[in-house]
């Protein structure tokens, strides 16, 4: 794999599609420091270094656009969003292949303490190392932000069931470079618990 290949631009799919079922109203939209959660993930991803940056939307699209119409990133409406995290994947993948994209890195939108700094780490690393996928390692547990070498970009469009991702991650992780995070940067927003710790935390 050349290496100057890797020097190009690392691509983001930020996923922002979800229902927040389990949160009762949009969390994306929720204010943490004077910003909206998604504004947040966004603005960090774009200072980490990720270009082009893809938002995939389908819950309240429209809101969550309002929030970030204004800074330089492109979004995808994924229209089965309801259908899972999956789709809004697979969404991100065909939009940023369609982008030309050599590889992409992945984050969720409602992982708020997931800094700049680490996403500069990831994409510094990669571009450094022959591996297909770098991969985020909180105490053993493997979670977003991942990596993906352009190489990999068809697999994670056929595999099928719950967690195409995290599926690509178990068959390469031989192959991946790893970097640990602390556990603190693991907390997202599922329930309203969740956003009153996080609050309290920042």
């Amino acid at each position: 794999m050349p290496a100057d290949r890797r020097q190009g631009p690392v691509a983001g799919i930020l996923l922002a599609a979800g229902t927040s079922s389990r949160m009762g109203k949009n969390k994306l939209l929720f204010e943490l420091e004077g910003e909206s959660v998604i504004r947040r993930a966004v603005r960090r991803a774009l200072a980490g270094g990720l270009s082009p940056l893809l938002v995939v939307l389908g819950h309240e699209s429209d809101k969550a656009w309002k929030e970030i119409e204004d800074l330089p990133c492109e979004w995808a409406l994924n229209p089965l969003y309801e259908q899972g995290i999956n789709s809004s994947l697979k969404a991100g993948i065909m939009g940023v292949r369609g982008m030309k994209a050599k590889a992409a890195m992945v984050l969720l939108a409602d992982m708020p303490f997931v800094t700049s700094e680490m996403i500069a780490a990831m994409i510094a690393r990669y571009r450094e190392s022959t591996a297909p996928l770098v991969i985020s390692d909180y105490d053993g547990v493997n979670a977003p932000p991942m990596l993906y070498d352009q190489s990999l970009f068809t697999e994670l469009l056929l595999m099928e069931g719950e967690g195409c991702g995290r599926q690509v991650v178990k068959r390469h992780k031989a192959e991946a470079e790893v970097l640990p995070w602390p556990v603190s940067a693991l907390q997202d927003l599922d329930v309203p618990e969740d956003f009153a710790r996080v609050r309290r935390a920042t």
